[in-house]
């Protein structure tokens, strides 16, 4: 399969995919590297294609479902596992996690956790990386986009984030 042709499937594959599809499941398919994936996806970025890399595999951005909401945040590395349990127990889906840097401006890191197992996983993959979240730049303060399906969903999240006493408010 030509190079074209390949970049041409993984577009299709990920505009059809239920789920986030990793680079290394990619990989398999086509019987290539991890890295020539990398790059296929690089050049389809490049040519305008709106695929984002999650932590569990790439995606073709869609218009979330549902309202889609942000809720500021601060508090420990620790309590990472609360809050986004906080937030898929009360319905919400976890679009992403945003800080701002000093040099850089607004950083934005995409998750896409609807549920506790998504939670885990996600939990498990940093303890593996050793990886510390985006809001240790900030001292802890941070944003979290959500699709929620209702603004019920929604007032749930913010009640709940209270009383872990780590929701900003003004």
């Amino acid at each position: 399969m030509r190079a074209e042709e390949r970049r041409q499937a993984i577009r299709e594959i990920l505009r059809t995919a239920e789920k986030p599809v990793s680079a290394a499941a990619l990989a398999a398919r086509f019987s290539v590297s991890r890295q020539i994936i990398v790059g296929d996806i690089a050049l389809l970025r490049a040519a305008g294609e709106a695929i984002s890399a999650t932590p569990r595999g790439y995606v073709t951005e869609r218009a979330p479902a549902g309202l889609v909401r942000r809720v500021a945040v601060r508090h420990r590395a620790e309590q990472m596992g609360d809050e986004l349990n906080a937030m898929v127990d009360n319905g919400c889906t976890v679009l992403d996690v945003i800080v701002e840097h000093p040099v850089y401006g607004q950083l934005t890191g995409p998750l896409r956790l609807s549920s506790r197992y998504d939670v885990s996983q996600f939990l498990a993959r940093c303890g593996r990386a050793d990886a510390r979240p985006l809001s240790e730049l900030t001292e802890g303060i941070h944003l979290h986009t959500l699709s929620c399906p209702d603004e019920a969903a929604y007032e749930r999240v913010c009640q709940t984030l209270r009383r872990l006493e780590i929701l900003l408010e003004g």
